[in-house]
């Protein structure tokens, strides 16, 4: 049984996001993080096997406040893997002013988008395609994409 992530949590149980199992294991062992959620039936020295670790001491966040930086992935959990076209499973992003023709890379102008919806707008605005947007794409803090993956 073996997790490539595990979830950290601040002091005050607010979602700081994900670590690597190992560096989760070294914070354990530094004593700066304990194991809220674990697998009973295995262990590390005398720690549970972690699925969510909570730090020891508060970490002050704002910068998680601040907007997060743009990339495809963060689009993706941003919309929860849903289409803004049709709210089916999204594997794509999709400019909602195409990018050749002017559009951006930016959170405003992308959204999470299934394969046949992509595909159906192609080249065109959703108001040219037919096709209507199911909500405004938006600017995500790091600590919403935190909370949402």
């Amino acid at each position: 049984m073996s997790a490539t992530t595990v979830t950290l949590l601040n002091a005050s149980y607010e979602p700081l996001g994900k670590v690597s199992f190992n560096h989760a294991v070294r914070m354990l062992f530094r004593e700066v993080a304990t194991v809220e959620e674990g697998h009973d039936d295995k262990t590390i020295g005398p720690h549970p096997w972690p699925r969510v670790i909570r730090l020891v001491r508060y970490v002050a966040t704002k910068w998680m406040y601040r907007p997060a930086p743009w990339t495809r992935r963060g689009v993706l959990v941003r919309d929860g893997h849903r289409c803004a076209y049709c709210s089916g499973r999204a594997t794509t992003v999709d400019h909602v002013l195409p990018a050749s023709r002017g559009g951006r890379w930016a959170w405003t102008n992308c959204v999470a988008a299934c394969g046949p919806c992509n595909g159906k707008k192609g080249n065109r605005t959703p108001r040219e395609a037919g096709m209507r947007l199911l909500w405004e794409p938006y600017v995500p803090t790091r600590a919403q994409l935190a909370t949402l993956s």
